[in-house]
């Protein structure tokens, strides 16, 4: 099954989900909405009881693709709310478990990607970064959420505030992955472990996800909301500019405050 720049297989009950942008897997509203679709797909497919995400390429996800046409931040679905973050909510509302086989960068929205599954694979090669402070916005995505509620209030903030890159090892110990294992091993024992929950009684690991995660859905529409329109009026100031700028030209950012 094929969705935009978004492929699903089915094995052993368990749907292999693959991002097709190597090397880098750049994201934009359209593959947010791809996955999204795929999603939806399999939480309506009966022989799909567990998901893999995965990605083609180098990286997991690189973050946004600031470099083809309107930038994801400038968008509007016409009520006022960034489509981007509308298809993301959709991901987070889906039924059934989802691995994460993180191989490589997971940077910025990139990470936030990340985190939508329930669990992370992951291997010493791969990195993750909130970057955003480093561009001059506020964090999206609904990471300001999700990254706390993983590795804790005084992580999160360290890795927002500083925009720093941390390793697979260190992504692990501090609970951001699951399974840390080779790189070539990867997206096979991503599988592994979604075959393990496949082959427990679908309608029961349904209903306690769909406990432990109550009101997620809901807190995560606000969050992002409020992550949305903090966006906005930073995406107009001269430090975004700068940030952009920078991180293209793969030097340090000369932010002035405004």
């Amino acid at each position: 099954m094929q969705f935009g720049d978004v492929h699903v297989s089915i094995n052993n009950h368990v749907a292999l989900v693959e991002i097709q942008r190597p090397p880098h897997n750049f994201f934009d509203v359209a593959l947010i909405e791809n996955l999204a679709d795929a999603f939806d797909a399999m939480d309506n497919n009966n022989d799909c009881r567990a998901l893999v995400l995965a990605a083609q390429g180098s990286a997991f996800c690189a973050g946004a693709n600031f470099s083809s046409g309107p930038s994801v931040l400038e968008q509007s679905d016409g009520k006022g709310r960034n489509p981007l973050y509308v298809a993301a909510v959709r991901l987070f509302s889906n039924r059934k478990p989802v691995i994460g086989a993180i191989h490589g960068a997971a940077i910025g929205g990139g990470l936030g990607l990340a985190l939508v599954p329930d669990f992370r694979v992951t291997c010493p090669e791969a990195s993750f970064a909130a970057n955003f402070t480093k561009l001059g916005f506020h964090p999206g995505f609904g990471l300001t959420h999700t990254l706390p509620a993983l590795i804790g209030q005084q992580k999160a903030a360290l890795m927002f505030y500083t925009g720093r890159r941390i390793k697979g090892e260190q992504a692990f110990d501090w609970g951001l992955a699951d399974v840390l294992t080779t790189s070539d091993q990867v997206r096979s024992d991503a599988i592994k472990l979604a075959e393990e929950i496949a082959g427990n009684a679908p309608l029961a690991v349904t209903s306690v996800r769909a406990t432990l995660r109550q009101g997620l859905v809901e807190m995560l529409q606000a969050v992002t909301d409020h992550e949305a329109a903090e966006q906005d009026w930073q995406r107009m100031t001269d430090d975004f500019k700068e940030g952009i700028a920078s991180v293209a030209e793969r030097r340090p950012g000369r932010f002035q405050g405004k």
